[in-house]
């Protein structure tokens, strides 16, 4: 006996199908994987805008506020911690005229002053006038205090990159009193 082979379509090579029916049943065949392949892998067929030269898409702009290996009086940051990381996002209000007390900071930080003007000052008498729209990184356990010199509240958001269970922030003792 002499098989016939039968193609994808279920049609057979070099032979009419008559019945109406079984003409009609291999296009749905074919029309389906075609569509399954439009509709689960077709978008990536589909064009993409165009992107700027750091990978984000035409219309996202990007500014870097800042990006260095020092902190904000040229002071080298530390190394990271080995324990487990925890990351703490913090928005600051400040009022007007107040002044922050005096601390350090055990890990690495960087914020953006999002409204209003900061003055940060170090111990050492170093100083950093912010104002909106201006980016930082902080001295890593050096005391300093910051102080809103400005007529408005002055309002930052302050990344910090520490370790589950340790203080991002240290009040240095008021002086003249014991630790």
């Amino acid at each position: 006996m002499m098989s016939v082979p039968v193609l994808a379509s279920g049609m057979t090579p070099g032979r009419a199908n008559t019945n109406a029916a079984t003409r009609l049943q291999p296009k749905r065949h074919i029309q389906r994987p075609w569509l399954a392949l439009l509709l689960l892998g077709g978008s990536l067929l589909v064009p993409t805008p165009l992107a700027l030269a750091d990978g984000e898409p035409a219309a996202v702009k990007v500014r870097t506020l800042v990006k260095a290996g020092e902190a904000w009086n040229g002071t080298r940051l530390p190394a990271y911690p080995k324990g487990e990381p925890e990351i703490t996002v913090l928005h600051i209000t400040i009022p007007p005229g107040v002044q922050l007390p005096m601390h350090t900071h055990p890990v690495i930080n960087a914020g953006m002053l999002i409204r209003g003007q900061l003055l940060v000052t170090s111990k050492e008498g170093a100083r950093l006038q912010l104002k909106a729209g201006e980016g930082l990184i902080e001295m890593v356990n050096q005391p300093h205090y910051g102080t809103n010199n400005g007529n408005e509240p002055a309002e930052i958001v302050v990344v910090y990159a520490g370790e589950k269970g340790k203080p991002i922030t240290v009040l240095e003792p008021a002086a003249g009193k014991a630790p």
